[in-house]
C-alpha cells in the first residue's frame, strides 16, 4: 500500500503522562499495518537524527502528526524537531528554499516544496471541549475552528508542497473525555482517509 510516517509529538508534562497520544500512535500502527501499509514512528523522546528524519519524509507518502495541543500549539520538543529537521530539508529534501526566484523576488513565497506527492494529517488531543470551537459566542477561540488554530502547522506542511488530509481531534480529554468513543472515531477517521 503506502509508507506512513507517524510522529508522536508528545512532550511529558506534570499533568499528563502522554498515554493517550501513545495509544493513538499504537492504534494507528496496528490499523495501518493490518492494511499492508508500512509504518515508521518517531517520538520526541528519542535522539533525533536529522538525516534519518529527512529520509523518513522522503520515504513517506503520508505523515501523521499525533500531538497534544499545549498553550494553543504543539509541544516545544516538536517545535525543536521542526527547527532542526525542516531547516535541514530546505536544500531540496523537503523544499527548494522558499520558492521565490531572482526574477520575481516578491512572488511565490512558499512554493518551493518538493513533497508534492505526499499528504499529512494532524491528529490532536485537547483539554478544550469541542464546543469551544466554531462558536462566535465562545470567548477564547471567537468562532475559529481547530484548523484555524493550527494554521501555522498547515502552513509548514504546505511549504513543502504536501496536501492536508482532514484533521482528527479528541476533545476535553482531561476533564470530560470519552476515550472509547475517541478511539472508535479515530479508527473510522483513519479508515476513511488513509
Amino acid at each position: 500500500m503506502s509508507n506512513v510516517l507517524i510522529i508522536n509529538a508528545y512532550q511529558p508534562y506534570p499533568f499528563s503522562e502522554g498515554k493517550l497520544n501513545a495509544t493513538l500512535v499504537d492504534k494507528a500502527v496496528t490499523l495501518l499495518e493490518a492494511k499492508s501499509h508500512q509504518t515508521r514512528v518517531v517520538t520526541m523522546q528519542e535522539e533525533i537524527d536529522v538525516p534519518a528524519q529527512l529520509e523518513n519524509f522522503k520515504w513517506a507518502v503520508r505523515v501523521i502528526v499525533q500531538s497534544p495541543v499545549n498553550w494553543m500549539t504543539v509541544p516545544w520538543s516538536f517545535k525543536k524537531y521542526m527547527d532542526d529537521v525542516f531547516t535541514a530539508g530546505m536544500g531540496g529534501d523537503l523544499c527548494l528554499f522558499d520558492g521565490r526566484s531572482e526574477a520575481e523576488p516578491k512572488k511565490n513565497y512558499g512554493t518551493g516544496g518538493t513533497q508534492t506527492n505526499s499528504k499529512y494529517m494532524l491528529s490532536l488531543t485537547f483539554n478544550a471541549p469541542e464546543e469551544s470551537f466554531n462558536d462566535e459566542s465562545e470567548y477564547l477561540f471567537q468562532g475559529k475552528s481547530v484548523d484555524d488554530l493550527m494554521f501555522h502547522m498547515h502552513a509548514n506542511f504546505r511549504f513543502f508542497g504536501m496536501k492536508a488530509m482532514p484533521t482528527f481531534a479528541a476533545y476535553d480529554v482531561m476533564k470530560n473525555g470519552d476515550i472509547d468513543k475517541d478511539f472508535a472515531r479515530f479508527e473510522e477517521h483513519l479508515n476513511q482517509h488513509l
